[in-house]
C-alpha cells in the first residue's frame, strides 16, 4: 500500500480502519496529513474505494458507536451531503486531529 504524497505534505496519523460502504465493511488504512486524508484499502480488488478528501470538502465530523456500545465509529460528512463511515480505534485523538485541519 503506497500513498503518493504531495509536495510539503507530511503524515500526520495513520491507522488501520474499515470503511463501512453500502452493507459492506472495507479494510483498510486511514492516513491524515497536513493536506488531506487518505482512505486506502488493503485488497487491491477493492481499490475503486480508495479515496482522499480535502479538508475544504469536510462538513462535519460526528462519533457513532458500532454495534450500538462500541465507540469506535467516525463519520465524516462532506459538503456534499456525502457520508463516510469509518471503523477505527482511538477515534478521539482522530476526530480532534481531523477538526484541526478542516
Amino acid at each position: 500500500m503506497v500513498v503518493d504524497l504531495k509536495a510539503n505534505e507530511l503524515v500526520l496519523k495513520a491507522g488501520d480502519s474499515n470503511l463501512c460502504a453500502n452493507e459492506t465493511t472495507i479494510d483498510g488504512k486511514l492516513i491524515l496529513t497536513n493536506q488531506r486524508v487518505y482512505f486506502k484499502t488493503k485488497n487491491e480488488n477493492f481499490s475503486h474505494f480508495n479515496m482522499e478528501i480535502l479538508p475544504s470538502q469536510i462538513k462535519e465530523i460526528i462519533y457513532f458507536n458500532t454495534l450500538k456500545i462500541f465507540p469506535n465509529g467516525l463519520n465524516i460528512i462532506l459538503k456534499e451531503g456525502t457520508e463516510l463511515k469509518f471503523k477505527i480505534g482511538d477515534r478521539n485523538s482522530w476526530g480532534q486531529a481531523l477538526n484541526r485541519i478542516y
